[in-house]
């Protein structure tokens, strides 16, 4: 988000909700926000994300792509009631921005299509809201381009959801065009108006058996959990409007329904009726609060994001659970240290404008608390205090390494790092010390794309990235022993060191171990560790070019020069017969291998199987996923040189979904032609 700040501005018109709008990519969440921001009149005119002048998506990464790559948060007001709405990320690749989002929501919008290709990456959100508790509704968007019935399409998506999707409204159909749409709770029927109000009219004899058929469903899902309306629709008496209400909206906020409602976003079709839902149906912040901490008072905010703008420093972008919280208030992170508030703004779009005082219910952005980073508890108070849920961290999928163009910006590059890795904590940031290169990880290809170009966009750095290397390393199959000199007469004192070291293979794992069999003082004590030095030096790089492990090194015999040696001459000794031992000793190239769990769609099982194969993978089996209907989890071992652009090839396999990861399991030899080609790759040469 390339936040600007500018003047003054009020936060004031009563206690806002706030609603996470979410769902798979390209289900038109950024084109919903538009929609309910034209519908409240908070803006003149309803934008698109193709002509690139949406509320939303107008980061330059955003705008380029053509798709949401961080949260965008916006607010207005409808009927005196105020909302924030925060739009997120749909792709696989960006969902810890929600994440993070959901910590400071009320209520989340799901919105999805009629596209049975998507309803895996609908479980894996709707699996996310499950777990954390969130209420929920399903808007059901571009109505106008569906061909099935409703019905059918919710029998398309309920796998992806654990509790019954619910429909509020069937569609009024002209041929296939759906023309409008009938409240099952009213029992009213509305026709559309083209980015209007919808108008009431009355019901066809065919509509109203539709409605009586679907409203007898609606129903029955709601007496699963109250004997009363079980009762009497067992009695066939018709239920009291208000309770019926009352069971919508109960069983929604305590996640035992998921009600359905549809239009069409980019026609403002049934947007309307969805504000009025939100409006009478969202809870308030109270029930958000004992989500996060409990029962009791706690007068707190909840930092949900983490920003770095190009000129006004950092912003903690937290929702306040309670209290009220002013410019230059003191604030405790997580119950203990003390920061100061520098800065208080609402954030709509890309604009922050600042403000005095905000209250509770807010979502506001903080300014220059350097000290807080995403997730944390900003109390008005000292004194323990925690939330009962902490999202857990996506770990990564793909790396590269990376680094400056030009050598005076090596600093300028860590500090940009860093800051990335603040705002999105789904990037990691590491030093491989084998290969020596900074590796930047993230969630796939489009992820680590973005974050490049805003080192490059936001920061102004030209940087290198290239595909990491792989840590391979080298052992020896057998031994021998072998006497290394190191002697050179300059003038005057010269220099002096004899060993004769036994090398042998060690057990895979066992790495390097140094003895030695001195007696006599044929080396002198004080030399010994001289030896050590040299033999770890010349182990870094063997033979084949690679540091040397599950060795073992024992110093026999040697001699010395009363004047001449020295714990250098020691050193170039033992350098001196390692290089020229190892050689002989049969060296071999060894890989890492990982253990890779990739979970994946079931129907995608076969080609996830044949991709682990392909890529010299040893499967171990698969089974299905925990709490996972329609997802299998395959483990495998696998070189870690085939698992650098994995991800790409499994997300291409199952429309985007599949993740894995991966541990380190063992090193093996690797020989033949794969050895010669992992050569090759590094750019070394065999072995004579």
């Amino acid at each position: 988000m390339a936040i600007t700040t500018n003047g003054k501005g009020s936060a004031a018109g009563g206690t806002p909700r706030c609603i996470a709008l979410v769902g798979p990519f390209g289900s038109g969440k950024t084109s919903l926000l538009e929609a309910l921001l034209a519908r409240t009149d908070k803006i003149a005119r309803q934008g698109t994300v193709g002509d690139g002048n949406t509320v939303g998506d107008a980061s330059p990464e955003a705008r380029a792509h053509g798709m949401s790559v961080e949260l965008n948060i916006a607010d207005t007001e409808y009927l005196g009631d105020r909302f924030v709405f925060v739009d997120c990320p749909g792709s696989v690749e960006f969902l810890s921005e929600m994440d993070g989002a959901l910590s400071g929501v009320d209520m989340a919008v799901v919105v999805a299509e009629d596209d049975e290709r998507k309803v895996p990456a609908l479980q894996l959100i709707l699996k996310t809201l499950e777990a954390r508790a969130i209420p929920r509704v399903l808007f059901l968007n571009k109505i106008d381009k569906s061909t099935r019935r409703v019905r059918d399409v919710l029998n398309v998506l309920q796998p992806a959801s654990a509790v019954p999707l619910v429909l509020r409204q069937i569609p009024i159909w002209e041929g296939s065009q759906a023309t409008g749409f009938i409240d099952l709770a009213l029992e009213r029927a509305h026709v559309y108006h083209e980015k209007e109000e919808s108008t009431q009219i009355d019901m066809s004899d065919e509509d109203l058996k539709r409605e009586h058929e679907a409203r007898f469903t609606m129903l029955e899902h709601l007496a699963d959990h109250d004997d009363d309306l079980m009762e009497a629709l067992l009695e066939d008496i018709a239920p009291d409007r208000d309770r019926v209400f009352a069971d919508l909206v109960n069983e929604m906020q305590d996640g035992l329904i998921c009600p359905v409602f549809f239009g069409s976003a980019d026609h403002g079709n049934g947007v309307g009726k969805l504000l009025k839902a939100l409006r009478h149906e969202v809870p308030g912040v109270d029930l958000l609060s004992r989500r996060n901490l409990g029962n009791g008072s706690r007068q707190v905010l909840q930092v949900i994001k983490t920003l770095h703008t190009q000129h006004g420093g950092k912003l903690s972008i937290a929702r306040v659970l309670d209290g009220q919280v002013s410019d230059g208030d003191s604030l405790f992170v997580n119950g203990g240290e003390e920061v100061k508030v520098s800065g208080l703004f609402t954030v709509f779009g890309q604009q922050a404008t600042k403000i005095a005082t905000a209250g509770k219910g807010d979502l506001v952005a903080l300014g220059r608390l350097d000290e807080v980073q995403t997730g944390d508890l900003l109390g008005f108070e000292g004194g323990e205090i925690s939330s009962l849920y902490e999202a857990e961290k996506r770990p990564p999928v793909l790396a590269t390494a990376i680094a400056a163009a030009q050598r005076k910006d090596e600093v300028r590059l860590s500090t940009a790092l860093a800051k990335l890795v603040e705002e999105d904590r789904s990037l990691t940031v590491s030093q491989n010390q084998t290969t020596a290169e900074t590796l930047l990880a993230g969630q796939g290809e489009m992820h680590l794309r973005v974050a490049q170009e805003r080192l490059s966009g936001k920061y102004g750095l030209d940087v290198a990235a290239h595909t990491a290397h792989v840590p391979y390393a080298e052992t020896i199959r057998s031994g021998t022993k072998v006497r290394g000199r190191h002697k050179k007469q300059s003038g005057g004192h010269g220099q002096f060191g004899d060993v004769v070291l036994e090398i042998a293979p060690l057990p895979r794992g066992e790495g390097i171990q140094f003895s030695d069999t001195i007696t006599g003082g044929v080396v002198p004590k004080q030399y010994i560790p001289s030896v050590r030095d040299g033999v770890l030096d010349a182990l870094r790089n063997g033979p084949l070019g690679f540091p040397v492990v599950d060795i073992s090194i024992c110093l026999k015999d040697g001699s010395y020069h009363s004047v001449d040696s020295s714990d250098q001459a020691f050193k170039m000794a033992g350098i001196l017969a390692i290089r020229e031992g190892l050689p002989d000793c049969k060296p071999v190239l060894l890989e890492p291998v990982h253990k890779v769990t990739v979970a994946c769609p079931s129907d995608a099982t076969a080609k996830v199987n044949a991709i682990v194969s392909a890529r010299r993978g040893q499967l171990l089996g698969f089974d299905a996923r925990p709490d996972w209907p329609g997802w299998d989890e395959v483990q495998a071992l696998m070189p870690e040189a085939e698992i650098s652009d994995l991800i790409i090839e499994l997300r291409s396999a199952t429309a985007g979904v599949a993740s894995y990861t991966s541990e380190f399991d063992h090193m093996a030899e690797l020989s033949g032609k794969a050895a010669e080609l992992a050569l090759q790759r590094s750019g070394k040469q065999q072995a004579a």
